[in-house]
């Protein structure tokens, strides 16, 4: 039977209706099954990748039926069902579910034509059902090997489900023997997979982040003219930053891309469990709301989307992304599955070599995610500038023979507690630390006023400025930290603004207990009662 036509053929119990599709390594059609009353979608695969010539006697048709068994084992609600596989008249074809839907290149292209973004919450709800899906296939010792926009559906449930799930594996599994068998897509494909051939979870991991990469700035990270260039920037060069693609992306989403797409294996997310927890605690740092399913396909909710991009880009369609990428506004990856990938980077020119090790090693620095402090760390350190600042003005007091630093400068003890609250509230970035921050240093401020100027009794009027310093300093952080991202850096803007107040007040305290002089607080006083008087004449 001619593979290049099959519509109104039977393959098995299905009968083929009408072509879906094709990539690098299967056709796609929709079929009937009529005895049990259901559509399924077929792929058949490419007959230039049938091997006869297997060693060990052993038949192509019986390694594919071993593979496509392992991949029929699979069941999860974001991932593909296959139902069936079976060879007929040297046409091997897989049978699974029919998903009505689009795919997330075809979301991505939409989404690209209009210039607009796909919400946050709908990207890390995408990534979310993704990763779901690969860590049950990870823990069923199955890798896919080819994630990219084209393999992850986007169906009419409001759920993203991974397709093509088996076919990289089969063909990969029934091919490992032969020369030159890297196959995949370059865009999507982790260092040492194109570079060694190897693969495991964390090469899908780099190919997820890929796409998240993609969903965030609309664009792919690296591109080149050949096949080989593209794999030498995979592991050489340097991510660009999504944020200096896109300002508005939230800065935890960045974190999870640059770990994500760590050159090094060693160094990204062990497992996909890590990453959704590690994606889920970056939507709730930025403050992103999640939605529990994904919005309908475009083609589903409205007449808008040109109607040939439900299936390929292609017509207008492909004329619109030509001309805006042509000028730089979009760009797309050609993420068709490339069989040949062996072949073509054997017969690339030697010209085109690797990097030298020591930039390699300078641009893996340049890759590594921004460094955390950790909140032990940093009160550790916290403490130590309490203990240090104690044993300066011992120091202090000892040759100068003037005790009353402590007798009489006791608010410096306040003022240092609150310099290393400071420091804990600038290293940790966290908004929540002006809470005692604000407390401390505001009453500290009271009880110095009090202490410079020897003036207790104006206590029983002041001590109301202590209920709006606490008020103040508790409903702040609630309203700054709305908005996470923005909240990091005001917190460490105000953690070094309110340190140098208390720095200055431990000066001045320490400079009115060494000298005995009139204190720069009681002149300030004198001058404030003079205004008042002067303007109540």
């Amino acid at each position: 039977m001619a593979t290049t036509s099959l519509e109104g053929h039977t393959l098995g119990k299905y009968r083929v209706l009408e072509s879906l599709g094709r990539g690098g390594m299967a056709r796609v059609y929709r079929a009937y099954h009529p005895q049990l009353d259901r559509y399924v979608a077929i792929k058949v695969l490419r007959s230039e990748l049938i091997e006869d010539d297997l060693p060990n006697e052993e038949s192509w048709y019986a390694r594919f039926q071993r593979e496509a068994q392992s991949v029929a084992a699979l069941r999860h609600p974001n991932i593909v069902q296959v139902f069936d596989f079976d060879a007929e008249d040297d046409v091997y074809y897989m049978v699974m579910e029919l998903l009505e839907g689009d795919t997330l290149k075809t979301r991505l292209n939409d989404v690209r034509i209009r210039g607009e973004q796909i919400p946050w919450g709908e990207i890390v709800r995408i990534m979310l059902d993704a990763l779901d899906g690969l860590a049950y296939a990870h823990s069923e010792r199955m890798i896919h090997r080819d994630i990219k926009p084209a393999n992850i559906l986007l169906s009419k449930n409001g759920q993203a489900v991974i397709g093509d799930f088996g076919i990289a594996h089969i063909i990969g599994g029934t091919r490992h023997t032969a020369s030159g068998a890297l196959m995949g897509t370059l865009h999507y494909m982790a260092p040492e997979q194109g570079m060694e051939g190897t693969c495991d979870a964390r090469s899908d991991i780099y190919s997820l982040g890929i796409v998240f990469y993609e969903m965030l700035t609309q664009r792919t990270p690296f591109d080149a003219d050949t096949p080989l260039a593209i794999l030498m920037k995979h592991i050489h060069d340097p991510l660009p930053l999504p944020r200096q693609i896109n300002p508005d992306i939230p800065e935890p989403f960045e974190r999870i891309v640059l770990k994500a797409l760590a050159k090094d294996p060693a160094s990204r997310y062990q497992s996909a469990e890590a990453m959704a927890q590690a994606l889920r605690a970056a939507a709730e740092e930025a403050t992103v709301d999640l939605p529990t399913r994904i919005s309908l396909p475009l083609s589903f909710t409205t007449t808008e989307v040109p109607s040939e991009s439900v299936a390929v880009i292609s017509g207008t369609t492909r004329q619109v992304l030509a001309a805006r990428q042509s000028t730089g506004d979009v760009q797309f990856a050609d993420d068709e599955t490339d069989i040949t990938l062996g072949e073509k980077l054997t017969a690339a020119p030697p010209t085109q070599a690797p990097s030298p090790p020591d930039t390699e090693s300078r641009e893996k620095r340049r890759q590594r995610p921004p460094r955390k402090y950790s909140a032990g760390r940093a009160v550790l350190n916290g403490i130590l500038i309490v203990l240090l600042g104690n044993l300066l003005l011992v120091t202090l007091s000892v040759p100068l023979s003037n005790w009353s630093i402590f007798e009489t400068g006791w608010p410096a003890q306040i003022f240092l507690a609150a310099l290393g609250l400071c420091f804990i509230m600038f290293a940790t970035g966290s908004i929540w630390m002006l809470i005692p921050t604000g407390i401390v240093l505001g009453t500290g401020l009271l009880l110095a006023y009090s202490v410079l100027n020897n003036q207790w009794a104006h206590w029983e009027y002041s001590w109301v400025l202590q209920i709006w310093v606490i008020a103040l300093s508790v409903v702040s952080p609630f309203w700054l930290s709305r908005r996470r991202w923005f909240a990091r850096g005001v917190s460490r803007a105000l953690a070094a603004f309110l340190g140098l107040i208390a720095l200055v007040a431990i000066l001045a305290i320490v400079a009115n207990s060494v000298t005995g002089s009139i204190p720069f607080a009681q002149e300030l006083l004198e001058l404030t009662q003079s205004w008042i008087e002067t303007w109540n004449w």
